[in-house]
């Protein structure tokens, strides 16, 4: 198996709800459910890795808090090395709605501190090379951003393929961002976007054309990965087929972080070298698995259970 690392946003969730309708400005409502947990991309990847049994490596901060206290703690020998920001630890509190949907407060806290010196000195790289590496929250690491550059020809130097999952942009897809986001893609191995996020970048109505336009900025062995929600996911790989997979129907209880569960479930597999169509099948179904289950599971052998209409 190939190796494995994610760098990006870990910061504290505490997720709210079900909210319905919004309440009136000055009022107060009560809701059913409340839990603080490790969120960002970044953190929720890990965590799911760390729950298949898969071995990994992970660049993070933390804020100077109690928050930030916690966050090491919850990541053990693996946070022990991170570095702490001069300023609090970036909190999202997430409410959910019936519907399924959910609205973030976020504040901007660390995250923004994390730099490209500080994430090269906790990643391995003689144990990384030939690995995959999962970049996420870009528009919320503003200073590890400045420094893409460095990080990539690093990548590039060391065969480690860079997987990007950008998050959604604070100012939402100006030029600007898409701008940004293509020249990051044109270093990237694989893209891992939502389908909103996929359509809105490259501008096209249709998934699987949104994906395809992506692709065609990327290096010709890239891989571009569009999470459909309830519909399953797609993927465009090196010879420009696309395949497609079903998500199966399940209860949902918690959508928060599915698609950073599809990202490290879907690399997983990548990082065995399991064909395209069972690694999009493999995302998916862990993916499920996770907004289905309170608190969340994972297993070794999911990877290992993937139903046969998915493939």
């Amino acid at each position: 198996m190939r190796p494995l690392a994610v760098v990006g946003n870990v910061n504290v969730d505490l997720i709210l709800g079900p909210a319905d309708p919004w309440p009136t400005p000055g009022t107060e409502i009560m809701v059913d459910y409340d839990e603080l947990r490790v969120g960002g991309s970044a953190g929720n990847s890990a965590l799911t890795w760390e729950g298949l049994g898969i071995d990994f490596q992970i660049a993070a901060n933390v804020g100077t808090d109690q928050f930030g206290e916690w966050l090491h703690k919850e990541f053990g020998e693996r946070g022990r090395r991170w570095p702490v920001a001069p300023t609090g630890t970036t909190l999202s509190v997430g409410i959910t709605h019936p519907n399924g949907e959910r609205t973030f407060f976020t504040t901007r806290g660390h995250l923004g501190a994390l730099s490209w010196p500080e994430v090269r000195s906790m990643l391995d790289t003689q144990r990384l090379r030939g690995g995959y590496i999962l970049l996420c929250g870009s528009f919320l690491t503003d200073t590890l951003v400045t420094d893409y550059d460095a990080l990539f020809d690093w990548a590039d130097a060391n065969d480690i393929r860079v997987a990007l999952d950008t998050g959604w942009p604070i100012g939402g897809w100006t030029e600007a961002n898409r701008e940004a986001t293509r020249k990051w893609l044109s270093r990237c191995h694989c893209a891992l976007f939502n389908e909103v996020e996929t359509t809105r970048l490259a501008n096209s109505i249709e998934p699987a054309e949104a994906a395809l336009k992506l692709k065609a900025l990327m290096p010709e062995s890239a891989i571009v990965v569009v999470k459909c929600g309830s519909a399953g996911a797609l993927a465009v790989g090196p010879d420009n087929a696309v395949v497609k997979t079903v998500a199966p129907l399940v209860f949902v209880a918690d959508t928060i972080g599915a698609g950073d569960v599809f990202n490290a479930a879907f690399l997983a597999a990548l990082a065995r070298e399991m064909p395209l169509q069972h690694c999009i099948a493999a995302g998916v179904h862990v993916a499920s698995k996770a907004i289905s289950t309170v608190p969340r599971r994972y297993d070794s052998h999911d990877l290992d259970t993937i139903p046969e209409n998915a493939l």
